[in-house]
């Protein structure tokens, strides 16, 4: 009985060490290349918008099918600080000669889809240069590896996220409009 009873357990111990660790590390590998994917995607698209000062509805709509690809479904939250100059002369200020006075507004991802699909914009939300864009993604559904690590180490919550990407910058050219 007693041997039987080790061959069992020896057994058990080598079913989880050639099957579940293998299929773990797939699924650890299989997050991190859909990492990769969306860091990329992300840097690309705010690069992009940085360097032409112009957000299309049709760059967003590629940029949430090349990340939705992986296989994972997402969050994106944008953010846009936009910089305005109010004409006027200073009075505050010593040097009579500046005119102008910096305002800035932020922007969120609401806003954006709104101006975006605004019929008077055509799709285009147009950024002045030295405003400021940010795009924030993180996965919301259970990747494989979450549900192993979570079945393994009963590591669970609502805000547990495996896949997350997040690029920022400084737009160095005023967008035209359409």
């Amino acid at each position: 009985m007693g041997d039987s009873l080790i061959t069992i357990v020896v057994i058990g111990l080598v079913a989880v060490l050639m099957f579940i660790f293998p299929v773990m590390t797939m699924a650890d590998r299989s997050d991190d290349i859909a990492q990769l994917a969306v860091e990329t995607e992300t840097r690309e698209f705010v690069d992009d918008v940085r360097t032409t000062g112009k957000l299309t509805l049709d760059k967003y709509e590629k940029f949430v099918e090349n990340i939705s690809a992986t296989g994972h479904s997402y969050t994106v939250e944008m953010t846009s600080t936009v910089n305005d100059e109010t004409p006027g002369k200073k009075v505050t200020q010593a040097d009579a000669t500046k005119y102008g006075e910096n305002a800035s507004w932020v922007m969120y991802t609401s806003q954006i889809i709104d101006t975006l699909n605004n019929p008077n914009n055509h799709g285009v939300m147009s950024l002045a240069e030295g405003s400021d864009f940010s795009v924030q993604v993180k996965n919301n559904d259970v990747t494989l590896s979450q549900q192993f690590n979570n079945f393994l180490y009963k590591v669970t919550g609502n805000d547990s996220y495996v896949i997350a990407a997040s690029h920022s910058g400084i737009v160095t050219t005023t967008g035209s409009g359409n």
